[in-house]
This record gives structure tokens, C-alpha cells and sequence, in this order.
């Protein structure tokens, strides 16, 4: 049985291009540390592909841990976020769930960016922002779709590491938006 984090190939390949732009906004704060370092540029263009249909899920979920790794070569907190979440954008490939984590990351980078000892509500809070307001309708529905940070222990939405800190306040922040109903 499949994920529920997964999403269908339809629906992953349309949330990997908003995971893709959550990612390349905070991509310069990587570059700044690492200029040199394509892994996290690359992932995102991999992510925009596969959200094309120019590149297939399984040739993706077999490569979508480069861009991420890239964070073991910078050392501020702010960029290794920005590298985690191309890494999490270049994932949506292999689960849908990953697109969160993009965003929360992404969040995260902000936060970081900004001296935020505070979190998400400090720091991050304009750009989850942004990001919501950058979904379009059938996105937005799609990443609806998934269950609730915490509800399904079988994806990156279960107990781990996005579940908690800065990175579970955001992705809760985004799922309430999602479904005002929940």
C-alpha cells in the first residue's frame, strides 16, 4: 500500500514547481557561503523538470538526496537550511509530502537569515506568507490532500525530524491555511 504522503504522479508533479520556488528563494543564502556548489541549484531545476514532465519519478527518487548533502559544505545554520530545503524540493519526486518541507525549510532559512531566536513567528512568518500565497488553486489542493504533520508515521510528515521546532510550526501554519476546516 502506498504512502498518503506520496500524493499521485499528477499531483507530485504539480507541488515539486511551488516546492521548486520556495527553494530558490532562499537558494542565495547558500550561494553566498558556496558559489561554487551547483547541488542545490541543480535540484531545483531537476524539481521545475520533473513538475514539466521532462524527467521521470524513478530516475528522481534515486538522485534526490544530492542537493540536500550539499548543506555539509557550509557551516552558517541559515545555509544549510536553504540546502535542505532544495534537497526537500528535489525529494517531492519519490513523496509529495517533501513540498512541505521545502517551504519549511525554506521558513527555517528566513528565520535563520534574519537572527530570529524566535522561529517561524518571528522570522519566518512573511515568507510561509508568500508562500501560501503563491499556490495556485489545483497546488493548493493537492498538498491538501496530504494528512496532518503527525497522523501518518509512513512519510516525512510522520514523527521525525519536519514534525518538530521551526520546522513543525511551519508546516502546521501551511496545513491550517490549507484546511481551514481541520
Amino acid at each position: 500500500m502506498t504512502s498518503p504522503q506520496a500524493l499521485s504522479e499528477a499531483d507530485r508533479r504539480l507541488v515539486a514547481a511551488w516546492a521548486a520556488d520556495c527553494a530558490e528563494r532562499v537558494l542565495p543564502l547558500f550561494e553566498q557561503e558556496a558559489p561554487d556548489d551547483d547541488r542545490p541549484r541543480d535540484g531545483i531545476a531537476r524539481a521545475r523538470a520533473f513538475a514539466r514532465g521532462e524527467l521521470d519519478a524513478a530516475g528522481e527518487i534515486r538522485r534526490r538526496f544530492v542537493a540536500g548533502r550539499a548543506a555539509q559544505a557550509v557551516t552558517s545554520p541559515a545555509a544549510r537550511a536553504a540546502a535542505w530545503s532544495a534537497g526537500q524540493a528535489s525529494g517531492v519526486a519519490h513523496m509529495g509530502a517533501h513540498a512541505l518541507g521545502a517551504a519549511a525549510y525554506a521558513a527555517k532559512a528566513v528565520a535563520l537569515a534574519a537572527g530570529s531566536s524566535q522561529g517561524t513567528a518571528a522570522g519566518g512568518a512573511a515568507e510561509i506568507a508568500w508562500q501560501l500565497q503563491h499556490l495556485s488553486g489545483p497546488v493548493r489542493t493537492a498538498l491538501a490532500r496530504l494528512p496532518l504533520l503527525g497522523e501518518d508515521s509512513s512519510g516525512p510528515l510522520g514523527t521525525g525530524l519536519l514534525a518538530s521546532g521551526t520546522l513543525g510550526e511551519a508546516i502546521r501554519t501551511l496545513q491550517a491555511e490549507l484546511r481551514p476546516e481541520s
